[in-house]
């Protein structure tokens, strides 16, 4: 995999710079990819990059993005969400009093039941990424099927109040990902990021999981460009968040081993 350099600055320069270029891919980006009356009428045509941000986003297409291409001892921290919001209080304020950014991919029928998080996430000054509107198997549907998920997902951000802090970060369900779909989601705007490890902790100790085992699952993965997923809530009504509690562990653990967390959309600045 060819290895690209990632410029590390100051934690403080670094968060001012991410949120000026958030700030400004995202009028770029409403630019050239179509809203969500656009979308419904079918695929977003392609078109030339015609700034910084999208020559950024467009080296990221054509791969699952399961990992950062850099040296840089970095690693970006993520989080899925489709059940409920059952850890995000906890998780905001660890991510907060650690001065660590985020991106949190959810689905659309999520973001239709809890657009007040959507607003919180927003405001915390994280990103949001897509995750399909309803969390099916993408190899049981048709490539329309399959639009109708990324763009209806697209819609329910937008609508719950995404604003600015909206990505053009796709993440398939079950991460079951291939060519020709990772090329549909290309076509569509959006590039695939995966993850490098899941720390499982959405399993629950149900599932036989605990908190130590999330921690020693993250750390285990951590080298230069690591991607972790966690998860924000828990399935079948569950309240227990294992995620939620490794997390200060995790961050803290990263800061240790000489790593930093940065911001995902710091891969939306074209390398010079």
């Amino acid at each position: 995999m060819e290895t690209r350099s990632l410029v590390v600055m100051h934690p403080r320069v670094d968060r001012r710079l991410i949120a000026v270029a958030a700030a400004l891919f995202a009028l770029l980006w409403g630019a050239v990819v179509p809203g969500p009356e656009a979308l419904a009428a079918g695929p977003v045509p392609s078109r030339p990059a015609a700034a910084a941000d999208q020559e950024g986003l467009r080296a990221l297409f054509g791969s699952e993005n399961r990992v950062i291409r850099t040296d840089e001892r970095v690693v970006a921290v993520t989080f899925n969400a489709a059940w409920n919001d059952a850890g995000l209080t906890g998780i905001l304020g660890d991510l907060e009093r650690r001065h660590a950014p985020a991106t949190f991919f959810l689905t659309g029928t999520f973001a239709d039941r809890n657009p007040e998080v959507v607003k919180r996430i927003a405001a915390a000054g994280h990103g949001l990424g897509n995750h399909s509107y309803s969390h099916p198997y993408f190899a049981d549907l048709s490539a329309a099927g399959r639009r109708r998920e990324v763009q209806a997902a697209d819609r329910a951000l937008r609508a719950a109040g995404a604003g600015g802090a909206l990505t053009p970060f796709f993440r398939f369900p079950y991460s079951e990902t291939s060519p020709a779909q990772i090329g549909e989601v290309n076509g569509l705007g959006f590039a695939d990021v995966e993850f490098t490890t899941d720390t499982n902790g959405w399993k629950g100790s149900d599932g036989g999981m605990t908190v130590d085992h999330a921690v020693r699952r993250a750390l285990d993965a951590l080298r230069p460009g690591a991607i972790l997923q966690m998860h924000v809530g828990a399935s079948q009504g569950r309240t227990e968040v294992i995620d939620a509690q490794a997390l200060p562990r995790i961050l803290d653990a990263i800061s240790d081993r000489g790593y930093r967390v940065i911001d995902l959309r710091s891969l939306l600045v074209a390398r010079r």
